[in-house]
């Protein structure tokens, strides 16, 4: 979905505390294995977005924030990555072991959440859903 159509709705006040989140993944070293591949993505003629970071101090509903020093504690990141015929990936890792993969073509939207243990499992996600998303 496009930033406008996914902040349009607005879910209900959580019922559970984020907080209780485990803290399986190092969200700064999860970043990272976006930011070491950004070149070679565009390199391809990827149109990779501003990593997002989501604060699970902030009031809800947690703005995304793109400068992580205005977040205290991380609870997920995220990267919109779009392809040359317009085709978009969203991917957001969640720091408690998980991710959500939105593929949006044309009309189609396909959904995946694939339990991520690190951050090196990440980029290999990473990897696998780019090269995916440019078959």
């Amino acid at each position: 979905m496009s930033p406008a159509v996914r902040n349009s709705w607005m879910p209900p006040e959580p019922v559970s505390d984020y907080s209780a989140m485990e803290r399986i993944i190092d969200l700064d070293q999860a970043a990272a294995k976006i930011t070491e591949r950004r070149h070679g993505w565009e390199t391809v003629g990827l149109t990779v977005g501003s990593v997002t970071w989501r604060d699970e101090t902030a009031s809800w509903p947690q703005p995304l924030q793109t400068d992580r020093s205005l977040v205290i504690e991380p609870d997920s990141i995220g990267v919109r990555i779009t392809n040359t015929v317009g085709i978009e990936a969203h991917i957001t890792l969640y720091r408690g072991g998980w991710a959500d993969l939105d593929t949006l073509t044309g009309d189609n939207v396909v959904c995946d959440a694939p339990q991520v243990a690190s951050a090196d499992a990440f980029g290999t996600l990473l990897d696998v859903h780019v090269a995916r998303f440019l078959s």
